[in-house]
C-alpha cells in the first residue's frame, strides 16, 4: 500500500535534514583558500559531476549474491594493488616472536604490558620491528583468563604518542582511556618498516626482499603504504599466537598517512574484523575523482614513496582510473568499516570520505545492511552507525583525539557486543 505524505511535511523534513547535515564553515573555506592562493577547490558548488566506476559490474553480468562478491573483490583489490599502492609480498621466509618486556603491573595494576619484536628473515637478511600491547588485567576468579578485543594503531607520528612506559601520555594514543573500556590497544612505527622519506623508503622492511639493489622498480612494485600495511599483518601474526587477545575481534586504526594504510591492510588482510580511517583523505577514504582539498596530482608530487609508480600516471587524466575509493572501503565487506573526518580538514575532504561510505552501499547491501544516503552526512558529532559501517566528523582541526576514540570504541562494542 502506497502512503501520500503531504507537501507541507516533506517541506518540514527537508528543512530538518538540510539544518541538521554537515556543511564546511565559510569561515573555514576562505582561510584555507587564501592560505593555498586559491590553488586548490574548497567550494562545494565548484566540485562537478563525479562519474564512479560501478562497484558490482562485471564482464560476466552484475553481482548479486556474496558468492558472486568472492571473485569481483578480487578483480577490485587487484586494480588497487596493481595502479595504486604496488604488490606487497606475503609471509617472510621465517617469523619470529622475541619478548622484549612484560610487566604484569602497567598502569597502577590495571594492564599488562608486552613490548614485542617482530623479527622477520628472508635468505640472509632479517628486519625487525617492535610492537606494543597493553592488556586488560582481569580479576584472579577469571580461569582462564578472557580474550579481550584489541585496537592496533598505525602511529604516523613521533613514538612518544605511544610511550609504553606511560611517563608520557597523548590523546593521539589514549590507552588508559581504551584499556578502561575493556579493550587491548597496541601500536607500532611505521617508519620502522619503512622510513617516510622518498629517498630512505626502501631502508626498512622492502629491503628484506629487495636487498640493496637501487635499479629502476616496476610500476606495481609496494611502496611506504603497503609496507605499513604489512607490517599491520605481522602484528596479527603475533596476536593469534596470544591467549589473551580475541583475534576475531582485532581493529586496525590510522589516522592521515596512517589511515590510508590501515585501510590498504584491511583489504590485503582479512583478518581485521574492522578498519577505521580517521582523516585518511586523498588516497585514503576521500573519493580520488572530487575535485576539492587535496588532489591525486598533488599528493604524488609531494609523497611520491607512499604509493605504486602506476599511480602518478593518473595525475592528469583521474577519470581514467580503473578504482575509486568507494571501491577500497568496500573491500571490507562483509567485515566493518568506521571513517572518521573533522571540520576543520578540508584538505582530506570530509564531504568526499563519507560519500565514499555511501557509495559503498550496494556490496554492504548483499549481507542485508541498509544503504547510507549520500545526502545524509551528519551534523558535527552526531556519530552515524548503520551495521556494519559507521561515521562521524568531529569539531576541530587535522588530528586524532580521545573523542575519536570513544567513537571507535562504541562501535566496536555495538558489533561484538
Amino acid at each position: 500500500m502506497s502512503v501520500v505524505v503531504p507537501a507541507l511535511a516533506l517541506i518540514t523534513a527537508f528543512l530538518v535534514i538540510a539544518q541538521s547535515a554537515w556543511e564546511a564553515n565559510p569561515r573555514v573555506v576562505q582561510l584555507e583558500t587564501a592560505r593555498q592562493k586559491g590553488v586548490f577547490n574548497y567550494e562545494e558548488s565548484r566540485v562537478g559531476s563525479v562519474e564512479l566506476p560501478d562497484l558490482l559490474a562485471t564482464a560476466k553480468g552484475r553481482v548479486r549474491d556474496p558468492n558472486a562478491w568472492a571473485a569481483r573483490r578480487t578483480e577490485i583489490r587487484d586494480l588497487f594493488r596493481e595502479q595504486v599502492y604496488g604488490r606487497s609480498p606475503g609471509k617472510p621466509d621465517k617469523l619470529a616472536f622475541e619478548v622484549i618486556e612484560r610487566n604484569q603491573h602497567a598502569m597502577e595494576g590495571t594492564a599488562t604490558l608486552e613490548r614485542i619484536a617482530i623479527v622477520s628473515t628472508r635468505q640472509d637478511r632479517t628486519h625487525r620491528f617492535e610492537l606494543t600491547v597493553f592488556l586488560p588485567n582481569v580479576p584472579p576468579s577469571s580461569s582462564p583468563p578472557r580474550r579481550v578485543p584489541l585496537l592496533l594503531l598505525l602511529n604516523n607520528r613521533p613514538a612518544t604518542n605511544t610511550d609504553p612506559s606511560r611517563k608520557e601520555k597523548s590523546g593521539f594514543w589514549p590507552a588508559e582511556q581504551v584499556i578502561a573500556r575493556g579493550f587491548a590497544i597496541a601500536a607500532l612505527q611505521v617508519g620502522e618498516l619503512a622510513p617516510d622519506d622518498k629517498d630512505r623508503f626502501r631502508d626498512g622492511v622492502i629491503r628484506l626482499f629487495e636487498g640493496t639493489s637501487e635499479g629502476a622498480r616496476p610500476g606495481n612494485a609496494w611502496a611506504a603504504l603497503a609496507a605499513w600495511g604489512w607490517g599491520a599483518s605481522r602484528a596479527m601474526d603475533y596476536f593469534v599466537t596470544n591467549p589473551r587477545i580475541d583475534a576475531a575481534r582485532v581493529g586496525v586504526i590510522g589516522h592521515s598517512r596512517g589511515g590510508k594504510a590501515a585501510l590498504w591492510a584491511g583489504a590485503e588482510d582479512e583478518r581485521f574484523a574492522l578498519v577505521i580511517s580517521n582523516e585518511s583523505g586523498e588516497g585514503g577514504a576521500a573519493l580520488t575523482r572530487r575535485n576539492f582539498g587535496e588532489t591525486l596530482a598533488r599528493i604524488t608530487e609531494s609523497f611520491p614513496h607512499w604509493f605504486a609508480g602506476n599511480y602518478r600516471l593518473y595525475a592528469e587524466r583521474v577519470a581514467s582510473l580503473p578504482v575509486d575509493q568507494h571501491m577500497l572501503l568496500s573491500l571490507t565487506a562483509p567485515r566493518a568499516v568506521y571513517v572518521a573526518s573533522a571540520d576543520e580538514d578540508l584538505w582530506s575532504d570530509p564531504r568526499g570520505e563519507f560519500l565514499s561510505l555511501a557509495y559503498s552501499s550496494p556490496v554492504f547491501a548483499l549481507w542485508g545492511d541498509r544503504a547510507i544516503e549520500p545526502g545524509a552526512m551528519p551534523a558535527l558529532e552526531q556519530p552515524m552507525i548503520s551495521g556494519r559501517r559507521g561515521y562521524h566528523i568531529r569539531r576541530g582541526p587535522h588530528n586524532l583525539t580521545p573523542y575519536d576514540w570513544d567513537r571507535f570504541a562504541d562501535f566496536a562494542e555495538t558489533l561484538w557486543r
